[in-house]
């Protein structure tokens, strides 16, 4: 049946962006990378995620600088209190756990000891509490069943949940361990995750404006055929379940789908025959854990011995567990009632009735195997009291003597008929489930199916209702009754009523239980044996290997009597009449030995005043009828032989045929020897009883010796956890190690690449001057070779001219700490500048020095040839400053750009003046086309003599000069500039 916790009443801050939750361990690191990367480009998730990986809580994570490298979102270690926001990615802190509560990531003190926590599931559980469907949840890579606890608890309050396919993990624990829970939505590659999580919140959250459908008249016809689509398919009709709860789950199937409109799911339903089922167990999400609800169970746990007033050792403590899902529930409230026994010392008759309309779930309530998570639920004591380690598959097994007391079978309670007589009944967040007017049908229910002052266990948001005329409250914060009864002490509910159809059934219970029930409907086969049972005249009984009495067939007073004494006694050789007692012991032992039927025939038992002939058979009843009794069981079946009157006569003339000394003669005989016999048996029990001692002290030691060994096998269970959580740490350390690896051995190829790119020449040594490592180009400053590294540098010889200086140096460097630079020169007449600087540490510890050899020698040659054409300008300079002649320099379109002192004093312009005119300001006005034509000309790289013309100066006048013109030519050929010469030619005075 559905189960679902109750929702806080505190209201939580839930966002308009979904949160995801991406749980991993070992092997987590490569399957977050692969997630990451293929997040689609380009857009925007409009989701936040937040990371929980099983982290060494004493070595300080890199896994933040692992995922920025796969995404362009933000990337934050958190913080405690840190706000989540959409398109941003969160990742746990190493030794804390991490709760999410109004939007905003809480980092807690882990309360268990490394090799215990389980931070997936505390994130889970918290996120779904907080963010119901918004919240989904994704298992990657990891050992172990982490993250199982929680997927139930996202998928309780309508999230979505994905795994990774375990064949794709490097570990496959818990993804595998959530996918055996059955609630897995998708199994997903980690690159196909982005894609299919895009899409769900695209349809789950953008297209709808409600976490619920608009109900209106054409969506209930809707709804109306997905429930004929059930009950067709599943015989269950949930049409009387609550809409909102049913509007959510066909919701989100929806949006798994990415349907749209609800009639086109219906269509998409009867096309696709695995949707149906898929819905029926979305609407049947079993969710639930053991001592769900921690304060609940603590007070069941005291109301517990009120089942035992009134109850002697023979008879049998009852209950009924409605909706109990994949049994956690069942088997808590199994483990209570057997501390309760072991408290009192009292071993009752136990049976717990397990019910639920999954099929899927009892199966896996009946095989009582839990993922090893379940330790955050159940005490170390009772697991290793309870439940059994299977050390293979990584879960708990219930311990047989729990098993035992519980009978798991298929039932629909709406339908199928109840049990009766029950002193406790748990159905716990089942009706919550169920419109008012089912619940006023399931609450008499109850009423009936108890025993007056029986016991009602609901869940924390239910209640009996309007129904107090049945039920006393014991516990109102527990939702703990008792059943009461009515004014007139009659039980007068009508159950045709209430279920119509069990006005035609009776109560399904056989007196002789069976211990597994594959159904509450009995099939042909049983119907048939009840049947003929019902007109069998042979009397039988059931009894053990001791000859207790369990059950008795048909009219056995002709061969039992009770004896005298206490009238409890039920053992069938005791009561067994004279005649019958060696028979029944005789053959009771024959079979017991042999487990075979046996026969007793022609025995002779004495009824009132007459006999009767009597044959009996022992017949061993089948293993697997009673495999949860502790002894085999025997039927013992009595057959009446006819015996005529004159048999009769027979038998009566012979026990009466005897003279009164003769009788006597034949007493005193019988009695000595059955005092022979009794100091025969009395010896055995003598020795038997010595057997028995030492029997016991053998038991003592063997109990003594078993708890050391669990004593021993839980410190062993305790320490492969903790080295098992140690392991998952060790390999994401590892992992992030072997990145870091990665990333170094790329930073030392490049580098590598970059000094043997830049040709420079690099030497690394310690303070003891010792060479650590060089690069290629170094070899033509020092003679070094792979061989010399840790060899001093100063025994190496170098190819320097005129420098011995470089250990005085170096050493210097560092004990000042100030770089130095000196250009040196090699024998080959290479010039180099060299560098000698402290070697940092990133902790600014200094271990040594660097020294580079940059060659100069370009440089130098330029400098040379510069300094040498420097020379020449300035003597060129010299003699155009001393010149007698004007001389300018003109760009191409006439403006000045050089002009000398003797220009300045023969046309009256000083420098800064010259600069600001062109050359057209100088030409008269009737000479300017014939000067620009001479311009023209040298630009065309012809050669003009020198000739006479005339210029005009500052003043206005005009004076007669020889123009010298001279085109200057660039690199390429192009001319550029034009230098001018110019002399005054002085008209003579006639």
């Amino acid at each position: 049946m559905p189960k679902r916790k109750s929702n806080s009443k505190e209201k939580n801050t839930q966002l308009n962006f979904p949160i995801v939750g991406i749980g991993a361990s070992a092997g987590g690191i490569s399957a977050f990378g692969a997630f990451f990367s293929a997040i689609p480009t380009g857009i925007d998730p409009n989701m936040a995620f937040v990371l929980v990986q099983h982290l060494a809580p004493d070595h300080k994570s890199i896994l933040t600088e692992i995922i920025q490298r796969h995404t362009k979102m933000k990337v934050y270690e958190v913080e405690d209190g840190m706000e989540v926001r959409p398109n941003c990615t969160y990742i746990i802190k190493p030794n804390y756990d991490m709760a999410f509560i109004n939007g905003r990531l809480q980092l807690l003190e882990p309360p268990t000891p490394r090799g215990h926590r389980l931070p997936i599931d505390f994130f889970f559980r918290s996120l779904a509490q907080d963010q119901h469907e918004k919240a989904i949840g994704i298992i990657l890579s990891g050992t172990g069943s982490d993250g199982t606890q929680g997927v139930k608890a996202i998928k309780e309050e309508g999230g979505m949940v994905i795994a990774q396919k375990p064949i794709s993990a490097e570990y496959d624990g818990m993804p595998s361990s959530a996918i055996s829970t059955g609630l897995v939505d998708f199994e997903l590659l980690p690159n196909e995750m982005p894609t299919q999580l895009v899409s769900y919140a695209t349809h789950a959250f953008h297209f709808r404006s409600k976490d619920e459908l608009t109900i209106d008249q054409k969506h209930e016809n809707e709804l109306n055929k997905i429930f004929i689509i059930l009950r067709s398919n599943t015989r269950h009709d949930f049409s009387q379940y609550k809409l909102n709860t049913i509007n959510r789950r066909i919701a989100r199937r929806m949006a798994l789908h990415q349907i749209e409109k609800i009639g086109e799911y219906v269509t998409y339903i009867q096309q696709t025959p695995s949707e149906i089922d898929a819905l029926f167990q979305e609407l049947l999400i079993g969710v639930t854990n053991f001592f769900r609800d921690t304060d609940a169970f603590k007070s069941l746990e005291k109301i517990i011995p009120k089942l035992f007033i009134n109850k002697s050792i023979n008879d049998t403590i009852r209950v009924w567990t409605a909706g109990c899902s994949t049994g956690e529930e069942a088997y808590s409230i199994a483990i209570l009632i057997k501390e309760h026994m072991l408290k009192i010392q009292k071993n009752y008759t136990v049976q717990i009735f397990a019910t639920d309309i999954d099929p899927i779930a009892i199966a896996k309530a009946r095989a009582g195997v839990y993922p090893t998570d379940i330790a955050s639920d159940v005490s170390t004591d009772r697991l290793s009291h309870f439940f059994k380690s299977e050390s293979n598959e990584n879960t708990y097994q219930i311990n047989k003597n729990i098993r035992d007391m519980l009978i798991f079978s298929e039932q629909d309670l709406i339908k199928d008929p109840p049990f009766s007589k029950m002193d406790l009944i748990s159905c716990r967040n089942l009706l919550i489930y169920m419109n008012a007017n089912l619940q006023k049908k399931v609450i008499p229910l109850f009423h009936y199916a108890l025993n007056p002052g029986g016991i009602l266990f609901l869940g924390s948001s239910e209640t009996i209702g309007d129904n107090e005329n049945l039920f006393s409250l014991i516990d109102s914060k527990s939702n703990i009754y008792e059943r009461k009864e009515h004014f007139n002490h009659r039980h007068n509910i009508n159950m045709g009523k209430i279920f119509p159809n069990t006005d035609t059934l009776r109560s399904i219970e056989p007196q002789v239980i069976k211990k597994e029930i594959s159904s509450l409907r009995l099939p042909f086969k049983e119907l048939t044996e009840h049947a003929l049972l019902e007109y069998v005249v042979n009397a039988a009984t059931l009894v053990n290997d001791k000859g207790d009495i369990f059950y008795l067939h048909g009219h056995t007073g002709t061969y039992f009597e009770l004896p005298s004494g206490e009238p409890s006694v039920n053992n069938i050789i005791k009561m067994a009449r004279k005649g019958l007692k060696r028979g029944i012991s005789v053959a009771l032992h024959k079979a017991v030995q042999t487990k075979e039927t046996v026969h007793s025939l022609g025995l002779k038992v004495k009824v009132n005043k007459n006999f009767v002939k009597v044959n009996i058979a022992v017949v061993p009843i089948n293993e697997d009828s009673v495999r949860t009794q502790e002894s085999q069981l025997y039927l013992v079946i009595f057959e009446e032989v006819f015996i005529s009157e004159e048999e009769q006569i027979k038998f009566a003339s012979k026990e009466g045929s005897l003279s009164e000394s003769e009788s006597e003669s034949k007493i005193d005989i019988l009695t000595k020897e059955l005092q022979e016999q009794e100091d025969f048996l009395k010896t055995a029990n003598e020795q038997l009883e010595n057997s028995n001692e030492e029997l016991k002290s053998f038991s003592e030691e063997l109990q003594s010796m078993n708890e050391e060994l669990q004593s021993s096998n839980e410190e062993l269970e305790t320490s492969k956890e903790e080295l098992q959580s140690v392991n998952e740490e060790l390999s994401t350390v590892n992992t992030e190690l072997q990145i870091k690896v990665s990333d170094l051995s790329r930073s030392n190829n490049d580098m590598n690449n970059l000094l043997a790119g830049t040709d420079i020449g690099t030497v690394f040594v310690d303070e003891q001057l010792c060479i650590l490592r060089f690069t290629p180009a170094l070899t033509k400053v020092i003679n070094l070779l792979p061989g010399d590294i840790g060899r001093p540098l100063n025994h190496i010889a170098s190819n320097l001219v005129d420098y011995d200086k470089l250990k005085d140096d170096i050493q210097n460097t560092l004990d000042t700490l100030i770089p130095k630079e000196i250009e040196v020169q090699t024998t080959d007449g290479n010039w180099f500048m060299m560098r000698i600087q402290p070697y940092r540490t990133l902790e600014n510890i200094i271990e040594g020095v660097v020294i580079t050899f940059v060659d100069i020698t370009q440089i130098t040659e330029m400098k040379k040839t510069l300094n040498k054409k420097n020379n020449e300008l300035m003597r060129m300079a010299t003699i155009i400053i001393d010149s007698n002649d004007a001389i300018t320099l003109q760009d191409l379109e006439g403006n000045t750009l050089a002009w000398n002192p003797m220009a300045q004093k023969m046309y009256g312009w000083n420098e800064a003046e010259a600069l600001k005119i062109n050359i057209k300001d100088r030409i008269p006005n009737d000479m300017t086309d014939e000067e620009l034509e001479n311009i023209k000309k040298l630009s065309k790289h012809e050669i003009i003599k020198p000739y006479m013309t005339k210029r005009k100066t500052k003043s206005g006048s005009i004076v007669d000069i020889l123009l010298i013109s001279t085109a200057l030519i660039n690199e390429d050929g192009e001319l550029y500039a034009i230098a001018t010469t110019e002399r005054e030619i002085k008209k003579e005075s006639t």
